[in-house]
């Protein structure tokens, strides 16, 4: 009698199912991004769930350790500029929105890993991640100090982990030396290794407040047409002596994801952005997906996909809203 392979024993009922699935989810798989200001409490319109956050609002100290309870681990905290100005100034401010909240948050949660966004966009006028020249250039190196200035100042805040998100070359390596000297040996750099000039940031910036005013940032984020730059640009965050490695947008770059984990020994961070959040929403919203499948299914390709570490606004959806951990 010729044997046949019957894999669809593997599939018989939902407990086999969860038994020998190959890729499984964890709330210590996620770090969920929050945005705080000093304005009222307000949801992102664009962000349907979403908020900016007053940091004296005890709901969002409340929510957080919801969250907390069903096993979350991390932040990644954006500070939304209430003032701005031509340099981004208020980004290092020791008594700044974000200064304020990480110290806040950490003397409540002292457990709680703490990860902060490093860039100038919300903070300058003109809404570039770098010091921009006279002729509307970006200007690499000059923009390393003030972003050095912004880690440091997270940094004596309390914060874990600091993540550059402004694609300037060289600037793990300055944050890594600057943060040696000041102290901060132990605080480490999660750097946006790979992140893409995508269209999928849309929401984000509408949240953030961060929209260029004039140009856009495809001199520094890269263009969607490379892998093999994205390879590098890793590399060279590594040397430069990066903790944990990130490609941005997640879901679009899932082949990205996969080469990077395969290249580095190193963690590997991906973040599902704003634009992948509302869409799905908007999906959701109008029928055409069924929210736990979808939600469930988007988390598996970017873990299967080789992420350690997945940064996503669907964590209130995963860890209050359904039972997610078993597929």
């Amino acid at each position: 009698m010729e044997l046949v392979r019957r894999l669809r024993r593997y599939r018989i009922n939902q407990n086999l199912r969860n038994l020998l699935a190959e890729t499984r989810i964890h709330p210590h798989d996620f770090i969920y991004p929050i945005f705080v200001w000093d304005a009222d409490t307000k949801e992102i319109e664009s962000m349907p769930g979403q908020f900016r956050w007053n940091i004296e609002d005890k709901n969002l100290y409340d929510f957080i350790e919801r969250l907390m309870k069903r096993g979350l681990l991390s932040l990644l905290v954006f500070g939304v500029a209430t003032e701005k100005d031509e340099i981004g100034s208020e980004g290092w401010n020791e008594k700044g929105v974000v200064q304020r909240f990480v110290k806040k948050v950490k003397s409540l949660f002292p457990q709680l890993v703490v990860s902060t966004d490093v860039c100038l966009c919300t903070w300058r006028k003109d809404g570039h991640c770098g010091v921009v020249s006279n002729d509307g250039k970006i200007l690499n190196d000059e923009t390393l100090e003030y972003l050095s200035k912004i880690a440091i100042s997270h940094a004596r805040s309390g914060a874990d982990i600091v993540a550059p998100s402004d694609m300037m070359d060289g600037r793990v390596g300055y944050i890594r030396r600057s943060l040696d000297s000041e102290g901060f040996k132990d605080v480490l750099i999660m750097s946006y290794s790979a992140k893409y000039a995508s269209a999928l940031y849309g929401p984000f910036r509408e949240a953030a407040n961060s929209a260029p005013s004039f140009g856009d940032r495809t001199t520094y984020q890269m263009s969607p047409t490379q892998v093999r730059e994205a390879l590098l640009e890793t590399k060279l965050d590594f040397e430069e002596g990066a903790d944990i490695l990130m490609v941005k947008p997640a879901l679009m770059y899932l082949d990205v994801i996969r080469q990077v984990k395969s290249s580095f020994s190193l963690p590997v961070a991906s973040f599902s952005v704003s634009g992948e959040y509302s869409m799905i929403k908007l999906g959701i919203k109008e029928g055409l997906f069924d929210e736990r499948k979808i939600i469930l299914e988007l988390i598996l390709a970017i873990k299967r996909a080789g992420s350690d570490l997945i940064i996503t606004y669907f964590v209130p959806d995963i860890l209050l809203k359904n039972e997610f951990l078993l597929v």
